[in-house]
């Protein structure tokens, strides 16, 4: 499994706003498939009432996700107007940039955190073929 990192945002939908959300992550999740062949996946969830959003994508390594940070890290900041970021969690072994960049992101986006969850047991079939 070595490589593989999954990574989910969890936010907070400001209130009055979910519509323009929802059309604001639309056009960034066509944007991250067109612009980003390496990752291996990139939805994005709301809770039942429309009150939380969460944002779930996978990378087979950790250069794919830095790659995503950078493509589509400037789409990140306008998206603000609408949510109040909660924490980041990453699954897998992120490096010191990673981290540094998670936080300033989660700060940017709101008071959120970022938690790291370290691999105990298991496997992914991710780029297998």
């Amino acid at each position: 499994m070595g490589d593989f990192i999954a990574y989910l945002d969890t936010s907070e939908v400001l209130p009055g706003k979910l519509e323009e959300l929802k059309s604001a992550m639309a056009d960034l999740a066509e944007f991250v498939e067109e612009s980003e062949p390496r990752i291996g996946g990139y939805t994005v969830h709301f809770s039942e009432d429309g009150t939380e959003m969460s944002v779930l994508h996978f990378h087979e390594d950790l250069e794919s996700l830095m790659f995503h940070l950078d493509v589509a890290g400037p789409k990140f900041p306008p998206i603000g107007q609408f949510i109040r970021m909660k924490s980041i969690e990453i699954f897998g072994h992120p490096s010191e940039e990673l981290l540094a960049r998670s936080r300033r992101k989660a700060e940017m986006l709101g008071s959120g955190t970022v938690i790291v969850r370290e691999l105990h047991a298991g496997f992914t079939r991710l780029g297998q073929g």
